[in-house]
């Protein structure tokens, strides 16, 4: 019953719209401050101060301090994981369009977006899918980086071969988009690619939020790499 109890605690942090629409902007991997917070879900700082104590002391969220300044962050790796895994078993209602600005940035972010520190929606699919039809990445039991693989993220994307080996967190692994309801490439791997692309210019944030886009300069790129001709 302890389990179960503890469980029950864990989801009901959840439970809260409010919590729920904090925890999803914070799958951006950026730290965001409790105001920034309260203005995304539309409620009062105070308000937004009392959920943010529950996501940390329930272990989904970590405090940072920079001089007077605080700032909330998913608690790691595997939190943005659980929460991109659950989004895409939820089944969505289709709503109606809530004018041009929402249907945009809902298209911006199915087109390419970052689950916390790695490249989703159709972007982040696209990009597996290219990986695993060059022989670079392995799904036929799981995702396993091949000796190929290896060796195209630490030649071609400069990764050090240190960071490929395993450890605490996956080297690789599979994580089911939300929006396109298949997976797309997570841990260790899915996080040097994704910084390797912002580091050589080749996908840029839309504003401030989690959606990101190709710049000419990533299709040519991913073209060349890749075969891709049109990754979205």
């Amino acid at each position: 019953m302890t389990a179960a109890c503890d469980l029950a605690a864990f989801a009901a942090l959840l439970a809260d719209r409010t919590r729920a629409a904090m925890c999803l902007a914070l799958l951006d991997g950026r730290a965001w401050t409790a105001g920034e917070l309260a203005a995304h879900a539309g409620v009062a700082p105070s308000t937004a101060t009392e959920h943010l104590h529950r996501l940390i002391a329930g272990g989904l969220l970590v405090e940072r301090r920079q001089g007077r300044h605080r700032y909330v962050q998913l608690a790691g790796p595997s939190v943005a994981e659980l929460l991109e895994d659950v989004a895409a078993r939820v089944g969505h209602r289709p709503v109606a369009p809530r004018g041009l600005r929402a249907v945009t940035a809902n298209s911006a972010l199915a087109r390419g977006r970052t689950c916390y520190d790695h490249l989703a929606g159709r972007l982040g699919v696209a990009v597996t899918d290219a990986m695993t039809h060059a022989g670079l990445l392995d799904q036929s039991a799981g995702f396993t980086l091949t000796p190929a693989g290896v060796a195209w993220m630490t030649g071609t994307l400069q990764v050090e071969a240190g960071d490929l080996q395993p450890g605490r967190r996956p080297v690789a692994r599979g994580c089911l988009d939300w929006t396109e309801r298949r997976q797309h490439l997570a841990g260790t791997a899915g996080a040097k690619v994704c910084a390797a692309f912002f580091g050589n210019g080749w996908v840029e944030r839309i504003g401030t939020g989690r959606a990101v886009r190709l710049t000419p300069g990533g299709r040519v790129a991913l073209h060349d790499l890749l075969g891709l001709a049109e990754p979205l």
